[in-house]
């Protein structure tokens, strides 16, 4: 067995244990493995050490429950191994900022930790050939845009290191601006009828930042005002699919090991280059939507 085999199994032992104590010794020897070489082997992995991780996923169960109003949170925070309300109360605002109490109140989509699929890490596909991994199905293909495709929506720039891509817990920034796109679409006449919707992430204006652009698909690159545009240029593109179980998922988890599977493995391993632009594409930015796509042109070298 590969040793990230070995960490998946106690990666997955915690999801399935996470409103028990969980005990490092326990992990250690479900892994078969010593607990200092446990611990060292989970950290590297996983990128946390494991009573980090098993709190922040306790965190991440925790901010779906509050979802549930006939709940207390008393309740919910025994039932996911906090000590006490205060306990959860206290964990809760530190990692997102906010009380659970404030949350219950008014809902924010939140940057959660995720749990990781390390097979993701060690596994390449060829194109054309679907991948199921944990609660994701992801594919890798090709596709040719002839002619440049223009997008109309608003943009924001923030910070590289609060980007969400699974490790990094708070307020989901990016939602906010998909709900002020959705909230003034409807009144945008250049958008084309039942056109895809798009998310790019690209270079910052300032050093340490990057900016997101939220907006559909237009008949023509002029923006009204108060909004911005986005030109997706002609060329051919290494487009990774993937689906998940609901749009919540799909936008915090699965799109996370997507970008990590696409970035960090599949292109490198290709020996590809891509334009510093990565864009997310779907149907809708809505909650019936349950695939989104990742589009990244390869630079041609010369």
């Amino acid at each position: 067995m590969h040793a990230w085999e070995q960490i998946q199994i106690t990666v997955d032992y915690i999801e399935e244990h996470i409103s028990e104590e969980i005990k490092i010794e326990n992990l250690a020897k479900l892994a078969s493995l010593s607990q200092f070489y446990y611990q060292r082997l989970f950290s590297r992995l996983v990128k946390k050490p494991v009573n980090e991780y098993v709190k922040l996923r306790r965190l991440a169960k925790a901010s779906d429950a509050l979802l549930d109003t006939s709940k207390r949170i008393l309740d919910i925070a025994l039932d996911l191994g906090f000590s006490s309300h205060e306990t959860l109360t206290r964990t809760f605002k530190d990692a997102f900022g906010i009380t659970p109490e404030e949350y219950r109140a008014n809902p924010v989509r939140l940057n959660n930790f995720v749990k990781p699929q390390l097979l993701l890490n060690y596994t390449l596909v060829d194109e054309n050939v679907p991948l199921i991994a944990d609660d994701i199905v992801l594919e890798i293909t090709r596709q040719q845009v002839s002619s440049p495709q223009f997008f109309i929506g608003l943009t924001a720039e923030e910070l590289i290191n609060q980007m969400s891509r699974g490790y990094k817990t708070g307020v989901d920034t990016l939602g906010k601006l998909w709900d002020a796109f959705h909230e003034s679409k409807s009144a945008i006449s250049e958008l084309k009828a039942d056109g895809a919707e798009l998310g790019v992430a690209y270079p910052g204006t300032k050093e340490g930042y990057y900016r997101y652009f939220a907006g559909a698909e237009a008949v023509a690159n002029k923006p009204p005002e108060g909004y911005s545009s986005w030109e997706l240029p002609e060329g051919e593109y290494i487009v990774c699919s993937f689906e998940a179980e609901d749009f919540e998922h799909l936008v915090m988890d699965a799109v996370y090991k997507a970008h990590k599977y696409l970035f960090e493995r599949w292109l490198p391993n290709h020996k590809l280059h891509v334009k510093p632009f990565a864009a997310e594409r779907y149907a809708s930015h809505s909650s019936d939507t349950t695939c989104m796509e990742i589009w990244v042109l390869p630079e041609v070298m010369e």
